[in-house]
């Protein structure tokens, strides 16, 4: 907020301008099904942005339906959708397509992030692998987050943390990507992982 001279009856006061927040991009990232989309659409305040296609016979021979026979579409470009956290900071979420056809997608969508969020699904940890990977060798931060599909989980996060070879300095949690108060505490593990390594970088 800043302040600026205001005409009065006995002189000069100062009336406040309110500052727009500052915007922040994150990725939500992760494999083919595991909630970036449900993710991005829970939380955002605007009508999510989407760009999704009908799986077809082609696709589906493709891509793993095993865990999400229900799903028909699938993200093809990236989701978008942005929530204001506070009146000085607002969150604009680029979410990520999941398979690896459309991997040419993430470096355009992770150019000036701040931190990613990498969402596993612990009945699909072979699909996983390539996130974690990417945001690693990118060295973006980043924290994993385990969808708890059902309310449930398959593996303990020990086992999680072990399996994808997830650093110890990565946060590793647990969320359900439909719930709105859920996904915003997971946004806020990575925005204080950003911030950690921000504070890093100037300390003498």
């Amino acid at each position: 907020m800043v302040f600026v001279p205001s005409p009065t009856h006995g002189g000069h006061s100062v009336t406040p301008v309110e500052q727009p927040p500052t915007p922040v991009k994150l990725v939500i990232a992760g494999g083919f099904g595991v909630g970036k989309t449900t993710t991005v659409g829970s939380i955002s305040e605007i009508r999510p942005l989407t760009t999704e296609a009908a799986i077809t016979e082609v696709a589906a021979g493709v891509d793993d339906l095993t865990h999400a026979p229900g799903k028909t579409t699938t993200t093809v470009a990236m989701d978008f959708g942005c929530i204001t956290i506070d009146p000085t900071l607002k969150l604009y979420l680029f979410g990520t397509p999941g398979q690896d056809r459309f991997g040419f997608m993430w470096d355009d969508l992770v150019e000036g992030a701040l931190g990613g969020l990498v969402i596993v699904d612990t009945r699909r940890l072979d699909d996983c692998y390539a996130a974690v990977d990417y945001f690693e060798h990118k060295d973006v931060p980043f924290a994993v987050a385990v969808n708890a599909f059902d309310g449930k989980v398959e593996h303990d996060l020990d086992e999680v943390r072990w399996a994808l070879d997830i650093a110890e300095h990565v946060p590793l949690i647990v969320f359900d990507a439909r719930r709105t108060g859920s996904v915003r505490d997971a946004l806020l593990v990575v925005m204080e992982v950003a911030l950690a390594r921000a504070e890093a970088a100037v300390a003498p």
